[in-house]
């Protein structure tokens, strides 16, 4: 698993660490029951605090994500499919909106809006 952080990215680090976990779980990179590096070695790789690490570690834990193990670390939970598909439908709304911002600075209408993504998804 490669994180990379990124200080032109304006999210905190804990959230771009625990994007790209989330990432590495849904694309099936990391699968279930795979444990993650522990919050001491992959502070020390991304060079960043532990209490950084941790926070990214609980927030995975809290969206089901992960679970941990009392003295042994954190493991990749067992996929919720609805749970999964709510977090994917949660962060496609958050693309939408800003979308649709652009599009209403920039004059787009909405039916011009679904004409391109019709077009887009014919590609």
């Amino acid at each position: 698993m490669d994180i990379r952080i990124s200080n032109a990215d304006p999210r905190p680090i804990y959230e771009q660490v625990e994007a790209q976990i989330k990432q590495a779980i849904l694309s099936g990179e990391l699968g279930e029951g795979e444990a993650l590096p522990s919050i001491r070695a992959l502070a020390k790789d991304l060079r960043i605090s532990v209490i950084t690490t941790k926070r990214a570690y609980e927030e995975l834990e809290r969206d089901g994500y992960v679970h941990s193990v009392a003295g042994k670390g954190f493991y990749v939970a067992p996929k919720d499919r609805d749970v999964v598909r709510e977090d994917c439908l949660r962060r496609i709304e958050g693309q939408m909106e800003q979308m649709l911002r652009l599009a209403r600075t920039c004059g787009v209408t909405a039916d011009e809006l679904v004409e391109m993504l019709r077009t887009l998804d014919k590609e």
